[in-house]
């Protein structure tokens, strides 16, 4: 079993990590990271990963970076590993927004919300995080 959680590198999809490692912790399952637009190559997602891994204790929990298909956008990738029979839960970061704000949600998850096949957790960074 595994807990998917997409990752960019934005406040929202950082905050989203330590979550999803507490998750995967909890639930005894693997993690798999699906990073946005090739920042699992930048040298930063790697420093990201490894500070949530740290800030969690949660060292038992094997990871995995998953490659997006080319050509294919972040939300469609999530949402196909969704479908795995394997995958228990989806995490996504999410931004704070106004009372009108909340009619618009960002495409990205609004569809993973919609469209994912096994629950889907919305994090928001927490309050004063800086941008």
């Amino acid at each position: 079993m595994t807990v998917v959680v997409g990752y960019s590198p934005t406040t929202e999809g950082k905050g989203a990590l330590p979550f999803a490692f507490r998750e995967a912790h909890m639930r005894g399952t693997d993690l798999v990271i699906v990073a946005e637009d090739n920042s699992a190559a930048d040298a930063e997602f790697g420093a990201t990963v490894e500070s949530a891994r740290e800030e969690t204790s949660a060292l038992g929990v094997t990871t995995k970076i998953h490659d997006n298909e080319a050509g294919r956008s972040h939300a469609d990738n999530l949402i196909d590993l969704s479908f795995d029979e394997q995958t228990q839960l989806v995490v996504i970061g999410i931004r704070r927004r106004s009372p009108v704000g909340k009619l618009f949600m960002g495409s990205i998850s609004q569809r993973v919300l919609l469209e994912a096949h096994c629950p889907v957790t919305a994090v928001k960074p927490p309050v004063g995080t800086p941008r």
